[in-house]
């Protein structure tokens, strides 16, 4: 048996599962590989089939592997992660004409998509009413509901909301807003950014989000609720923004004040 003496707290397949991820960290076997069969294991291990497949099973919800039809399980290679950091909105990076989504993508050699689902006024959410400063009880926004892409592999999905009394009748209200994204639009308005501020949680995923990001199970989402103000530090832009917390970093680097 290639595992150490069986502790008798642990299932046996847990005990298995632990050895196979402390082989994969190790590097023992590495990230491409396929794992032996749950005949192999099974004998490796000294163990029923049934425990050999609950081990890999294990091993799956935690992102360690994966099974590909037909051909086996193996070790899931590294992802790389998105690194949204607190320059994404600097002038410097905007002035090259990409989102901060694109901008990232295009750093990583990746072909950025971005997929505007729907346009709608739409009664706000109470978080959003609150900090847009609109009324709650109304049609106060302007939902742009957004699914992003990376190489066709699905990284966030971001609600925007604008106040409807400014977007009616611009761009704003069109899937294809200009090169310089929305935030070109809204200074089009008056509005400069000047400051942000981003609130970030994580939380699991609910069924949609999980679907449409591919999650592993057990796999959560970063939430980041920002808020964008202007040169009179007036809000007048919201975004939600859910990202896959296994492929997403978010680096921030802040004067203290």
């Amino acid at each position: 048996m290639t595992s150490s003496e069986p502790s008798t707290q642990q299932p046996a397949s847990r005990r298995i599962a632990e050895e196979l991820r402390r082989r994969i960290r190790d590097g023992e076997i590495p990230a491409g590989e396929k794992l032996p069969s749950e005949r192999v294991l099974a004998e490796e291990y000294g163990a029923a089939r049934n425990t050999a497949r609950e081990a890999v099973r294990l091993l799956a919800e935690q992102g360690l592997v994966t099974a590909k039809h037909g051909r086996g399980v193996f070790v899931r290679e590294p992802q790389k992660l998105f690194r949204f950091g607190s320059d994404r909105y600097s002038i410097k990076n905007r002035e090259t004409g990409l989102t901060p989504f694109r901008l990232e993508a295009q750093r990583q050699g990746k072909t950025p998509r971005i997929d505007v689902l729907y346009i709608e006024r739409e009664t706000p959410p109470l978080d959003v009413a609150e900090r847009l400063g609109v009324a709650s009880a109304e049609q106060s926004v302007v939902h742009r509901e957004n699914h992003y892409f990376a190489d066709d592999e699905p990284v966030q999905i971001v609600s925007t909301y604008l106040r409807w009394d400014e977007a009616q009748g611009t761009l704003l209200m069109q899937p294809k807003t200009g090169k310089d994204g929305i935030y070109g639009r809204l200074e089009d308005l008056g509005h400069v950014m000047t400051r942000v501020r981003d609130e970030i949680s994580a939380r699991m995923p609910t069924p949609e989000e999980a679907r449409f990001l591919q999650l592993l199970p057990g796999v959560p989402v970063l939430e980041v609720l920002h808020t964008s103000l202007d040169q009179d530090l007036q809000p007048f832009e919201v975004s939600r923004y859910v990202h896959r917390a296994d492929q997403t970093g978010l680096l921030y680097e802040l004067p203290v004040e």
